[in-house]
This record gives C-alpha cells, structure tokens and sequence, in this order.
C-alpha cells in the first residue's frame, strides 16, 4: 500500500545521507535478525539507510561508549542480559550474556538459569494502572518486581536498584513515578545516569522489536525459552559466584527529583496538544554545550525541557533522533505518513503514553484526514474497529509487536500482507511501532504530561 509521500525523506533535509555500516557484521540489529549481506532483508534495511546507522551508534552510545564514566560497562551489559531475559529473545539474550561474560562473568550466573534473578522477574506486559483518573477503569494489575534481599545482597544495591527499574520500564511503564527515580538516585544513580539507563532500557525494547520484526518478516522466529516457574512479584534466591561487587557508598547529595501536586494533568487519551514535565532537572539552557547543542539537531529543541533532559547523554540522543527521523519522514519506497503513525499511537495507546498519543495521534489525523477514526483508537482502544482491513492490521500488528514477552509473529506478518501490503512496507510498521516502545519509556520514565494553561482540560 505505497502512499503519495507528503513530506520529503530525511536525506533531503541533511548535508549529506551518512553511509550505512559496511558490513552486515557491523550492525547488532542484523546480527539479531540472523541477516546475511546481500539477502532480500538485508535490502529492505538499506531503504532506511539512517534509521540502519543510527540504531547501531545508539547500541555504541549505550553500551560501549568510549567513556563509559560511573554507568560502567558491566552494570551496561547486565540489565541489556536482564532486558533480552525478560523480552524472552533467546539470541539477544546469549548475545548480551557473552558481553557481559567478558566484563563480569560473576553476574551472569546471577542473571541466568532458573534459579538466577530473571526467572522470578518474567511477566507479561504492558500492565498496570493509570495515573489518569478517565483511565483508571483500563487499569490491570500488575505485579511489582525488584530483586530480593539474597540478590540484592548479590548484584549490589546499585545494580539491584537498575534491575527494579528496567523491569518497571518492560513491563509497566505507565507505572513510572517520581519514586522510581529518587530509588535510583539512593541507590548511587546520578542525574546523568539515570537518563542513561532510562534510555539504555528504551532503546532496547527498540532494538529486540526490530529483530524479532524482522526475522517474523522472514518466517525465521528466534528460539523461544522453556515458560519459567513462578512469576513477577518474587525474588529466586540465587548463590553468589565469586566476589559480590563492591558497593559504593550512598551519594551524599542524591539527584533532585521534582513532584508536581498542582499539575493540570490530562484526564485521559487526547488528540489536544499537551504539555511535558520533566521530573530530572533538564540541562539550563544557556549551559548546553557545543555537543550538546549538534544533539539536538534541530535548535529550537533547545527551549523544550525533554530534550535538554536527554542531552545529559548527548551521543544517545543525537543517534536516537536520526533514527526517529529516518523511521518517520523517509516515505521513499515505503509506507505513508499517516500509516506510520498510526502505528506510533498504536503502541503509545497501548503503552499508556498519554503525551506520545495525544502528538502521534493528532499527525496521524493531519495526515489521514481521519479525524473520527483515530479518536476512535484513542477511546475504545487497541481493539477499535477503524473502518478498513489496513489500518485494522497495522493497529493489531502494532499491538502485538508492543507486548512483552515478544510475541508478534507470522499470523501478524500475514494479515498486513492480506491488507496489501510489501514487505518493506511491513518493515516500516515494525519500525514505528518499535520505537516508540523507545519514545513510550523515556516519556513515561522521566516525567510527565500536563494540559497548559487555558487550555481545556480532556
């Protein structure tokens, strides 16, 4: 279903499109996938040329950035295995247990097996309960999760506090609070690094969906773990190998986190522009530096409090904004606007991203003309009919592709193909709805929205 584009691709807007990774080896996501150089696959990635580099410099960013500072490459590595653990990617999960293994090999024992800390941390999501009070009926329990005091005790208070709050971003991300972060910061999180793990969890959530997307658009599914015993809500005990990390001692100045008791808060999902709170101290803007400021790409993000929050990791956002506006804007040979973002409110709807719903929804209504549809969407749910077998597909695709464990598959890859769709255009739907499991956790995680000053409240 190849749509007139409506805006142009992304190239267009840059001095130059930057050149893809030069080999297939180079670039996690395909080593994920199980793409080889010159497979049909391996073209369809080529069309996204950007999106392709920029994923994999995310990957750098995150976990082999060439100064890694306080957020060291072993606490990286651990929650990327703990993440993989509880997707149920078995490949990703074998990929970031050999890294580790290289850094700390103590921890992946810890991590791994049915007694290691994962097993009692798998848990179906997205759940738990809204914070708007016209959602609080969507609300479904959920359990929460955070290693027990033997795994604690095993992993370090600070690891142990990461591990908390990646299983909260998995599988409950409409449940971040402010608490979430004053945990981390107690535990020896500093500001930096918060934004560092809040983004290293959500580009990972990006990361596994792609793969998997795109080994479902192959008809080659990854290998799926046997189901574990137990479930969120109880910790495993676990026999430590080796030295237990050290522990470092409590940060006598925590990193200032910020409520908001007064908040005009959304009531619940809307199509009317809505405002952001961060509840981290952004970067001031007068104290953005010059790398900073080339983060941001366009300059007029530096008046916007959730980007100058992001730029206390400036080469993650700079990777992760190209790989936005690859995914979203490159309309060559691939799927228009509107279905694209479609997908977007799709997985926030799901999610529970009332902010990353109310932007998407909204371009996806500009795009579509669709108004009554998309409002629709927004307020019977996932399970809306939207009036056509396409927008039906892409909605149920996006779905599927959102929960956790992974479980989009070929039945999925089926129905938008019946829909009319090329596989490159498939693609394009597994990569909106994928990252904004990226956009949905970092919203979520680092603050809140808000309806502005005279403004209706909806």
């Amino acid at each position: 279903m190849t749509t007139t584009p409506t805006a142009a691709p992304i190239a267009a807007a840059t001095t130059a499109p930057p050149a893809a990774p030069a080999a297939s080896s180079s670039d996690l996501i395909d080593l994920l996938a199980g793409i080889t150089p010159g497979s049909a696959l391996a073209g369809l990635r080529e069309r996204r040329a950007q999106a392709r580099e920029h994923a994999q410099l995310s990957f750098n960013a995150l976990l082999e950035p060439e100064h890694p500072g306080t957020f060291t490459l072993a606490e990286r590595y651990a929650v990327a295995l703990f993440v993989a653990q509880l997707h149920g990617f078995a490949e990703a999960e074998e990929f970031y247990a050999d890294v580790l293994g290289d850094e700390a090999p103590a921890l992946v024992s810890l991590l791994s097996g049915p007694d290691g800390v994962a097993a009692a941390a798998i848990a179906a999501g997205p759940r738990g309960a809204y914070r708007e009070p016209g959602l609080f009926a969507e609300s479904t329990a959920a359990a929460q999760w955070q290693p027990d005091a033997a795994d604690a005790a095993a992993v370090g208070e600070r690891l142990a506090a990461a591990l908390a709050h990646a299983h909260l971003l998995v599988t409950r991300p409409r449940e971040a609070t402010p608490a979430a972060l004053r945990s981390l910061a107690g535990a020896g999180w500093s500001a930096d690094d918060i934004v560092s793990l809040s983004q290293l969890v959500s580009f990972l959530a990006f990361q596994l969906r792609t793969a998997w997307g795109l080994r479902a658009i192959a008809g080659q599914f990854p290998g799926r773990p046997a189901p574990l015993a137990g479930g969120a809500g109880g910790g495993g005990s676990t026999t430590a190998i080796g030295s237990a990390p050290a522990q470092r001692p409590r940060p006598t100045n925590p990193a200032p986190v910020t409520d908001y008791p007064e908040l005009r808060r959304p009531e619940h999902f809307t199509q009317q522009g809505l405002g952001w709170v961060p509840w981290l101290e952004p970067v001031a803007k007068a104290d953005l530096t010059a790398e900073q400021l080339d983060a941001l790409i366009e300059p007029t993000r530096a008046n916007m409090p959730y980007f100058r929050l992001l730029a206390r990791d400036p080469a993650a956002l700079k990777a992760r904004t190209l790989t936005d506006l690859d995914i979203f804007f490159n309309v060559t040979d691939g799927v228009g606007r509107a279905e694209r973002e479609l997908a977007a409110t799709a997985a926030s709807r799901h999610n529970g991203c009332v902010f990353c719903a109310s932007v998407h929804s909204a371009a996806a209504t500009r795009e579509s003309g669709r108004t009554g549809d998309v409002q629709r969407l927004l307020d019977d749910g996932v399970g809306a009919d939207l009036g056509d077998a396409t927008w039906n597909a892409i909605v149920s695709a996006s779905v599927s592709l959102t929960n956790t464990p992974l479980s989009f598959g070929g039945d999925d890859v089926a129905r938008l193909r019946e829909a009319g769709l090329d596989d490159a255009e498939v693609l394009d739907i597994v990569n909106g709805a994928a990252f904004f499991n990226w956009a949905n956790r970092l919203m979520l995680s680092l603050g809140e929205p808000e309806v502005p000053a005279g403004r209706v409240r909806a």
